[in-house]
């Protein structure tokens, strides 16, 4: 099922072959992790980039004062990975956790670049989904400079509705830079409008 998965998300942006996915398969590793557990750790290496299959994760980090500064969340469909880590083979600066038990699609950086080789329209396909990904992070930046904490919230609520009922609002507010008793105050202010 992973793999299914997987490469009817690759059809979304490349058309490959049968012959070219029999070629990536010996790269691709599906593994399931436990609700709790960490895909990497702040310090480590980001030994895979994941595509959640089922579940969901976060992506924090964790400052010298002990604080949880939540950076993004990954469900079905999408990636989770300390990105730098990964591509340059350095510790990490995120840690990735699973929230639910969570199903992926992982692979190594050597594996792909070894994918990159094999099947050129993968490489094309990675490009994509970076640029995608630094898009929205440098969106969600400006829109955190310019909106106040009121406003961020409810674009989040409307783009993200399913992660609102799977992620505890600690970690929603986190994301969004406020605390957890604003959230709550902001959320019952909405509720009497």
């Amino acid at each position: 099922m992973g793999l299914d998965a997987f490469f009817n998300y690759l059809s979304t942006y490349v058309s490959l072959s049968q012959d070219e996915k029999e070629l990536l398969k010996p790269f691709l590793q599906q593994k399931i992790y436990l609700k709790g557990q960490y895909i990497v750790q702040q310090g480590n290496i980001c030994l895979y980039d994941s595509f959640v299959v089922k579940g969901c994760v976060r992506t924090f980090h964790l400052d010298k004062q002990g604080q949880e500064h939540v950076i993004r969340f990954a469900i079905e469909s999408w990636w989770a990975a300390d990105m730098g880590s990964f591509l340059k083979e350095a510790p990490a600066d995120y840690n990735v956790q699973c929230l639910e038990k969570t199903e992926v699609v992982q692979f190594t950086y050597p594996s792909l670049q070894e994918m990159f080789g094999l099947v050129p329209k993968f490489e094309r396909f990675f490009r994509k989904i970076i640029q995608n990904a630094f898009v929205a992070s440098e969106k969600r930046i400006a829109l955190n400079f310019s909106l106040d904490a009121k406003e961020r919230y409810l674009i989040f609520s409307q783009l993200y509705p399913q992660l609102e009922r799977r992620v505890p609002q600690y970690m929603i507010a986190s994301y969004l830079g406020i605390s957890k008793q604003y959230l709550s105050e902001l959320k019952s202010h909405l509720a009497r409008e």
